[in-house]
């Protein structure tokens, strides 16, 4: 059901991206899009002060939520999930033209409980109707560490893939993007098969290539996948705040292949 993924990076110029969001997740992405030479813009709840100067060592800048994501050809949202719908306001004020990119997952125990998502709506399209508009799906079914450690050059047999999930036009630039952060952007299909990469999947967190990812995601069990989520949940849970048994960067992934494959 998945499309082939992208064989290396598009011929393009570099885009002007807005990030909104400086979690782990949001910092990587600011690093590693400004690393590869795009323009890249970044927001917080906190102010433009707060960013930290480590982040704009490649050239981004700190903004304000509105200053960063005006003019911005993609607009990428690395918040959580209950705080999409306080930058409903920004976002419809946005270009139709303008791709916007949800990194988000739902986590009932840290969003609350969501009645549309828990009745088995894509996250990604509780997004974006909340928005007013349609999203593109990216890096959310990678940990913050892989992320940021684990990226190879195209056409490493080793690299690993993200999916990315929207409409034609989204898709394609986010997977030129995904090709900047170190991985293969894989095309995933549409926003509605984007609860395909969602939490408790076997695409989500478990570190696949391109020639295994297709598989994971054809396999993916809908009524299944919420319940494996707070599976892990519980378990991180069970292991963090204990000096003694905290896990080390690599657990998560090795408790998403356990649960969720």
């Amino acid at each position: 059901m998945a499309g082939p993924h992208a064989h290396g990076r598009e011929e393009r110029q570099h885009m002007k991206i807005a990030i909104i969001g400086t979690g782990h997740i949001g910092k990587t992405l600011v690093r590693k899009l400004s690393a590869a030479g795009n323009d890249v813009a970044v927001a917080n709840s906190r102010g433009p002060e707060t960013v930290e100067a480590d982040l704009l060592a490649d050239g981004a800048r700190a903004a304000s939520a509105p200053a960063a994501v005006g003019g911005a050809e993609v607009v990428i949202l690395s918040v959580p999930l209950s705080r999409i719908p306080q930058l409903a306001p920004l976002i419809r004020e946005l270009p139709q033209e303008t791709v916007v990119v949800d990194t988000s997952n739902y986590y009932p125990q840290r969003d609350g409980v969501i009645e549309g998502i828990e009745a088995g709506q894509a996250e990604s399209l509780w997004v974006s109707e909340q928005l007013g508009r349609r999203v593109v799906k990216a890096w959310n079914m990678i940990g913050s560490h892989a992320l940021s450690d684990k990226g190879l050059p195209a056409g490493d047999p080793e690299r690993l893939a993200v999916a990315v999930a929207g409409d034609e036009r989204g898709r394609r630039v986010g997977m030129a993007l995904v090709e900047d952060t170190g991985f293969d952007g894989f095309d995933a299909g549409s926003l509605e098969e984007s609860w395909r990469q969602q939490p408790g999947t076997p695409a989500y967190g478990t570190e696949l290539t391109s020639a295994e990812l297709p598989d994971a995601l054809a396999t993916a069990d809908a009524a299944r996948a919420p319940k494996r989520r707070d599976l892990s949940v519980a378990a991180i849970a069970e292991r963090v705040g204990d000096g003694t048994t905290n896990p080390d960067s690599d657990y998560g992934t090795r408790l998403s292949r356990a649960l969720f494959m």
